[in-house]
């Protein structure tokens, strides 16, 4: 078999590339120089269109592209003469078209392109299904290799619309098929295939992506020539743990030699991804540990008169949390933990303690939260729970302002705001957004000497392997009880069958008084299909379901003698806080509305939480969405609405209902839709591998314990000035916090 990173560019001189045009492939960057950096408006043939399309997938360099990796393959490595072609198989074969036509077959109203091609041990018929096209471009005599299905028609067998690519004369005659295969990129071989956008196939892609593979690989060129990738990897690692170099594993993971060396490059990315994210988290919280911040001492006295004067009393899991991070807070080094509690688990009563230790302290304490709407409702609760202290808490959002000094100030990212100045700040508590903690952080204090403590908060529960990874430089503290006397949550699946009965219950609910959630997945519905226009539900309404077309449904159609709001992100702020304010007040019975709600809206009366397309969100988001409920003494439900029979679905969602511990559903969510879906790809950046690399726990052990030693060795990575290069560019563009 051919070394496939030997090829060289002149030896593809005769050969074809994609979509059937000869020489498209070897000619595309003939007499053009680029390296990895260069854009993609810059490459041959890549017109506005395909830039464009590219984009969407996030390539917007040539880099980028060789790092499009496929996600799985196309096994057409069984190539075998045309003789020996047997009904049901999956075969390769190279051959001449002897004869090519269209014909249409008025019955189906379908055009076949039949072709008939031999090798010299036998000929075999060819048939493509509505593909006209192709005798433009195959013509009698062309020679070719040929993927496909054996199939059986009428009278014989044929080869059914099979890929299909042109070949070389000296590739028709060479007797070793293994020889050919190396030649090869859409047929006779394991083809890769991967993530596309509309319009953008794996063809084409393969087409566009080879050029660069056989330009980086070809020892004929000089280093000024050809585009060479840097290994950002020690060597000493790279043979400790026989990892293949970062050329061959380009080339094997595009286009393999065997699913043996596609694992081994995958492996090998994976590994390159994991130690990336290891040495960055591991390096934050050295230099974290270098940094200075305030002395806040426990004042035993002053916690207990807090918690004295609760109307309840704390969780084993919110002492511990709580004593965690007051601890923590007496040292001279920034605390940097994360608070991970389940829905309803109390996480705003602890950062009180924490914010009201700073504050009697002598210092300041800030909360950041992500919407206007949380920022006043933890303002609301901020001043109830320390109302006894003499404390002056503020509030500082894009519509309102505290004027004056404030012992905690409470706000959206206002609070970051050019303008905005502390004195004394030693807390900074982030809600829901440890993600962007280190920037947010550094905004906060610019003008400190000190580093603040940070504490951030999340209500998603986050599967432990990831947790050890992409949160490895905070301290973990986890509050995995609810409140006693809580009640509950009835959930259940409601097929298209049950919404007419689902709809009665809702309307029971109401008029006992109790108030009702609407979940949808989309703010308005996507212009439809043919076929979505004729995917009726029983009143006749489309099944995509969006918030706009279900409140009007729902309004005019379902309930007419029912107030019902809507609420989505497209609204400003003002309009968001008087629907929230309506529903809290009862003004409001049904709230129609997105994921805003997702995180941190507390009504007590809302009793029901209903849930449209619920296959379309992840357990954890189901969990979240659930915990908006079951705040009081009523008995509350959680309708979970699907008109998806898909096995994987339903797996899911049996799930949510067998269990009310969103840490268990966390863990079953990575083992399901993995690590990617759970995060959201587009928002962190991190890379595909990495996301799947989360689940391999002795991959992020192994990648943990190296870039341990290596730190330890060269704190600075001086010694590796390629990789840290690496771990610089990363940071740019990747949110760990």
């Amino acid at each position: 078999m051919i070394n496939l990173i030997r090829i060289r560019p002149r030896s593809l001189t005769d050969r074809t590339g994609a979509c059937g045009a000869s020489n498209r492939s070897s000619t595309l960057l003939e007499g053009t120089t680029m390296n990895f950096s260069t854009p993609i408006e810059e490459i041959p043939k890549v017109g506005p269109q395909y830039q464009k399309k590219l984009k969407k997938l996030g390539i917007k360099n040539v880099k980028d592209l060789l790092f499009h990796f496929p996600h799985r393959y196309e096994d057409f490595s069984n190539f075998v003469p045309i003789s020996k072609a047997r009904l049901g198989e999956t075969i390769s074969v190279k051959g001449k078209i002897l004869s090519i036509e269209n014909t249409r077959t008025w019955k189906k109203r379908m055009n076949l392109t039949q072709a008939i091609v031999e090798d010299g041990s036998g000929a075999i018929k060819v048939i493509w299904f509505n593909q006209p096209f192709l005798t433009n471009t195959l013509k009698n005599g062309t020679l070719v290799s040929l993927s496909g299905k054996v199939a059986l028609g009428k009278k014989e067998t044929y080869l059914s619309s099979p890929i299909y690519e042109k070949i070389s004369p000296a590739d028709f005659n060479r007797e070793s098929f293994q020889e050919i295969n190396g030649n090869l990129t859409h047929t006779g071989r394991l083809v890769p295939v991967y993530p596309e956008t509309e319009g953008l196939s794996s063809r084409w892609l393969r087409y566009i992506i080879r050029p660069f593979l056989v330009q980086l690989s070809d020892p004929s060129l000089d280093e000024k020539e050809k585009n060479k990738i840097s290994e950002p990897l020690p060597e000493k690692i790279i043979k400790k743990h026989q990892l293949m170099p970062i050329e061959q594993a380009l080339w094997q993971i595009h286009f393999p030699d065997s699913m043996k060396s596609a694992k081994k490059a995958r492996e090998r990315f994976s590994f390159e991804s994991l130690i990336t994210i290891q040495l960055t988290v591991l390096r934050e919280k050295l230099r974290l540990a270098k940094e200075k911040a305030i002395k806040i001492p426990l004042n035993l006295d002053l916690i207990k008169e807090f918690l004295k004067k609760l109307p309840f009393k704390l969780t084993d899991s919110q002492k511990k949390s709580s004593w965690q991070i007051l601890k923590d807070m007496e040292k001279e080094r920034p605390m940097n933990r994360l608070l991970e509690g389940d829905v309803g688990s109390g996480k705003t009563v602890v950062a009180a303690m924490a914010g009201l230790s700073a504050a009697k302290a002598g210092y300041q304490a800030v909360l950041m939260a992500p919407t206007e709407i949380l920022a006043k409702q933890h303002f609301k609760t901020f001043k109830g729970l320390v109302k006894n202290f003499n404390l002056k808490i503020g509030l500082l959002t894009g519509e309102t302002k505290t004027k004056g000094k404030a012992d905690i100030l409470i706000g959206t990212h206002a609070l970051i705001q050019e303008g905005v100045k502390f004195q004394k700040l030693a807390l900074v508590i982030l809600d829901e957004q440890h993600r962007f903690g280190v920037e947010q952080r550094a905004k906060l204090c610019q003008n400190s000497s000190t580093i603040p403590h940070l504490l951030s908060m999340t209500a998603t529960p986050i599967p432990r392997t990831m947790a050890l990874t992409i949160y490895g430089d905070l301290d973990l503290s986890l509050l995995d009880e609810l409140p006693k006397g809580r009640k509950k949550i009835i959930t259940s699946v409601v097929p298209p069958e049950k919404r007419k009965a689902a709809y009665g219950f809702i309307r029971k609910q109401v008029k006992e008084g109790r108030q009702v959630f609407v979940i949808c997945p989309r703010i308005e519905s996507a212009t439809k299909t043919s076929s979505e226009k004729k995917r009726k539900d029983f009143f006749g309404w489309a099944e995509v379901k969006a918030v706009k077309e279900e409140h009007e449904k729902l309004s005019k159609i379902i309930f007419p003698d029912l107030k019902i709001g809507q609420l989505h992100g497209k609204m400003k702020p003002d309009e968001k806080e008087k629907i929230m304010k309506n529903f809290k007040n009862k003004k409001i019975d049904l709230l129609v509305s997105t994921s805003v709600v997702e995180v941190g809206i507390d009504v007590p009366n809302a009793t029901v939480m209903m849930i449209e397309g619920a296959e379309r969100f992840g357990l954890s988001q189901l969990h979240q969405f659930r915990g908006r409920v079951g705040r009081s003494e009523y008995q509350s439900f959680c309708f979970l609405f699907t008109s998806s029979s898909a096995k994987k679905t339903h797996q899911r969602l049996k799930a949510l209902i067998s269990s009310e511990n969103g840490f268990a559903l966390a863990e079953k969510d990575l083992e399901i839709r993995g690590p990617g879906e759970i995060l959201g790809k587009s928002q962190w950046g991190v890379p595909d591998l990495a996301m799947d690399s989360l689940k391999d726990v002795f991959l992020l052990e192994k990648t943990k314990k190296t870039a341990k030693e290596l730190l330890e060795e060269d704190p600075e990575l001086k010694k590796y000035p390629l990789l840290r290069e690496k771990l610089k560019n990363f940071r740019q563009k990747v949110h760990l916090e």
